[in-house]
């Protein structure tokens, strides 16, 4: 069982069918030939993401019947992925999803019709050109992640063959302007808020750089501008994607499937002809567009308003996912664990994040009406932290604490103090935040100590709380003072807010010896 095999005329389906894959349901060579000759999508960064999820619900909407145009992939960054990932398998793919219970689904992607690398070295480019000049294109779109959207000096400098991303689509955006200033949404996938801006300010900087040295006519700038011309949507999108599994190439390999072998390429990115991914995904886009747009919603996209979009993020950032992974991070390591899922197991940490996110934070969350933030919350608590085949630790997720503990609790805060509620309902986020005094100390709940993950800012507040010892009640407790009121770590002076002494007292019960943290997360998640 090869991938390529359902590209065979006298292929049959039914061992695969029979083997739990799902195929594709529409003509491929038919999909593809349309979308030669009339492409209406392309999408930047080949990775899994991409694979697992936009290239995946295309393949969705195509299995309607409803559509009949496919995606092509431009590779950007490291043209190995088309080399090794896309081209030997004729850019199709398997999509495995990996459930909770430990089961796999297995979906073949055919929505892919070519792959392209995008750089002027190659002879794509000269195909990504004539693509930017068709009528027909609606779409373009990145998963590139966010260091993607950078731009320098030295870039900028390079005229009109630039190295990074932006630089690339503005100067495929430019050959679109010079074919008659067709219109055209640049639609970011990426995970980082406002994503839409991002990429804005990125093409932006090389159009204003451009024009000013005469390389680009004035009336470049005003057609980026121009929204009736060109887009900048933001979006919301959530799916884990891990590196492909072992447990998974193994499954796959007893089912006689040969397309399972790692690929690493010179620049260490790591994929695979098959991706496997979280079975939970949203995608959550501002409708936008100017050229009409691929109908991702017949695979289960959402369209909406550009507030709406801003207050999923908020909803997913503030309450319902990444607080908890903070909550969780903290306690995790110093309790010892290595998996987010084995912490699922914990009698004190399940219900710790648990009342987290239904009791107190959910209070203050703005319903976006799309998504419901109860139903988004027990996704995330009976789907997602526990799935076995997601490998995440608290070390990884620990990493830059102090950077997000504004965002993640800071504005829950900020939003209890703004609307006048009683901050007596606020126990075990407090609990959270003198957890991360404890943390400092980088030693576990035996005393052993540990290496906390990278943090721009961790010697500088590990040395505030290094004056106080563990096992000494009577001591001098003022550097605390010095710590939470700090509102650059926290997003406010927890002081001010009413909460400091509350955080002061179950410090002192952190930093009362060994097992002392077990003993106070249990003590104040089971009165809760």
């Amino acid at each position: 069982m090869k991938l390529t095999d359902i590209l065979n005329p006298c292929f049959s389906a039914s061992e695969w069918e029979e083997k739990g894959y799902q195929l594709p349901k529409f003509d491929i060579a038919a999909v593809r030939q349309k979308t030669h000759d009339e492409p209406t999508w392309v999408h930047f960064g080949g990775g899994n993401i991409f694979r697992a999820f936009p290239a995946a619900i295309l393949n969705d909407a195509l299995n309607t019947g409803k559509y009949d145009r496919g995606v092509i992939v431009a590779e950007t960054f490291d043209y190995e992925v088309v080399d090794k990932a896309y081209a030997p398998y004729d850019n199709l793919s398997l999509a495995v999803s990996l459930c909770s219970n430990g089961t796999i689904e297995k979906k073949v992607i055919a929505s892919v019709t070519e792959s392209l690398k995008a750089d002027y070295q190659f002879d794509d480019w000269a195909r990504l050109v004539e693509i930017f000049k068709a009528p027909s294109l609606q779409m373009v779109s990145f998963t590139i992640t966010e260091k993607g959207y950078t731009y320098n000096d030295a870039d900028l400098a390079r005229g009109l063959k630039p190295v990074f991303a932006m630089g690339k689509v503005c100067a495929l955006l430019l050959e679109r302007f010079n074919a008659g200033e067709l219109p055209l949404t640049v639609q970011s996938m990426d995970n980082c808020s406002h994503n839409g801006d991002k990429a804005k300010e990125g093409v932006m900087a090389y159009a204003e750089k451009w024009v000013s040295e005469g390389l680009a006519p004035e009336a470049f700038l005003a057609y980026l501008k121009n929204e009736e011309k060109i887009t900048f949507p933001w979006s919301m999108i959530d799916k884990i994607t891990p590196r492909p599994h072992q447990q998974v190439k193994e499954l796959l390999a007893a089912d006689g499937f040969k397309d399972n072998d790692y690929i690493e390429t010179e620049k260490h990115t790591f994929t695979a002809p098959f991706v496997n991914a979280e079975e939970v995904q949203y995608l959550v886009i501002e409708d936008n567009y100017t050229n009409g747009r691929p109908p991702l919603d017949l695979g289960g996209a959402l369209y909406t308003t550009r507030e709406t979009v801003d207050q999923v993020e908020t909803m997913k950032v503030t309450t319902c996912l990444n607080p908890l992974h903070t909550a969780m991070s903290i306690y995790g390591v110093m309790l010892g664990y290595t998996l987010i899922s084995a912490e699922m197991a914990d009698e004190d940490l399940r219900p710790f994040v648990q009342k987290i996110g239904y009791m107190e934070a959910m209070p203050v969350v703005v319903d976006p009406g799309v998504l419901n933030p109860y139903e988004f919350i027990g996704d995330v608590i009976n789907k997602r932290l526990p799935n076995p085949f997601m490998p995440d630790a608290p070390q990884r997720i620990s990493t830059d604490t102090s950077q997000k503990l504004p965002i993640r609790f800071g504005e829950t805060i900020k939003k209890y103090v703004a609307r006048g509620l009683d901050m007596k309902n606020l126990v075990l986020i407090p609990l959270t935040l003198a957890g991360y005094a404890r943390f400092l100390k980088a030693l576990d709940d035996n005393l052993e100590p540990f290496s906390p993950s990278s943090d721009p800012k961790l010697e500088e507040l590990q040395a505030i709380v290094a004056p106080l010892e563990i096992g000494k009640p009577d001591q001098d407790w003022s550097p605390l003072k010095q710590l939470y009121s700090r509102a650059d770590i926290f997003g406010t002076d927890l002081y001010a807010a009413g909460l400091g002494e509350q955080i002061e007292g179950m410090v002192k019960e952190l930093y009362a010896g060994k097992g002392a943290i077990r003993a106070t997360l249990h003590k104040y998640t089971q009165a809760r």
